[in-house]
């Protein structure tokens, strides 16, 4: 069992039932952070828009599988039997429902939102559908609290968009890869304040913080594209990262 995970389970033992069991996260659809939040710190702040909520939904999860969007995006992704994976921003749990299937009892998945009440939403789905390799986590807004050396994969679902402070969210993310873990992002291409990330702008704010782009693909089906990243040499320091400039990219 991974550091953190043994944590996670002794702390849901305790608590028991339902909510306590799983705490939740959006599902690629709920906007996992609102603007001015939170503080960013010794990280620079980042020179674009922040796109606000305006639904708990991004589509209903049978128009989803229709389209074979979480099917794809986890072929894509190399997501395996036996892996570990984060989905952040999990909301109604179309992500973790099918990553939990598809990594199977050997494998696990880690939830994380910032919002207690999609969190208690989550929580009592996947009790009900007795989830037992889903752990949810409480995460901050620009820090998704993650355990060290602990994740294959970690999903950032229609969602990077509306993270505020991505240069401080994502410095610490880092240390939950795995040797040879991946962070994959599927977003809209078109302006964050319309829901979407620009290419180009996703993968200079990547790069501002020590990740690789190791992949670029159309996705339709999940109504943009996806990305994928590798944390590659040492992490910067805080006051060593240089924003990108939004009109640059």
């Amino acid at each position: 069992m991974i550091a953190g995970f043994s944590y996670l389970r002794s702390t849901t033992t305790v608590l028991g039932l339902g909510l306590a069991l799983l705490l939740a996260a959006c599902d690629g659809s709920t906007p996992l952070f609102k603007s001015g939040t939170s503080e960013p710190g010794p990280f620079p702040a980042a020179d674009r828009p922040v796109a606000k909520i305006v639904s708990p939904r991004w589509s209903n999860e049978e128009a989803r599988d229709r389209l074979n969007e979480a099917g794809t995006v986890m072929d894509r992704s190399g997501i395996k039997p036996g892996m570990t994976v984060a989905d952040i921003g999990a909301g109604e749990g179309y992500y973790t429902i099918r990553l939990a299937a598809r990594v199977g009892k050997n494998g696990r998945v880690l939830a994380e939102d910032i919002v207690p009440e999609v969190r208690d939403a989550l929580a009592q789905r996947a009790a009900r559908e007795r989830l037992d390799n889903v752990s949810v986590r409480l995460g901050e807004p620009d820090d998704p609290k993650l355990p060290d050396n602990s994740f294959d994969r970690v999903l950032m679902v229609h969602m990077y968009h509306e993270i505020q402070q991505p240069y401080a969210f994502l410095w610490r993310m880092r240390p939950s890869l795995r040797t040879g873990g991946l962070i994959v992002v599927v977003d809209a291409n078109r302006p964050t304040q319309y829901h979407g990330t620009p290419p180009a702008l996703l993968k200079c704010e990547f790069a501002a913080v020590g990740y690789t782009q190791v992949a670029m693909q159309d996705m339709p089906s999940a109504g943009g594209y996806l990305a994928m990243f590798r944390a590659t040499g040492p992490r910067p320091e805080p006051a060593a990262i240089k924003p990108c400039k939004l009109g640059a990219n």
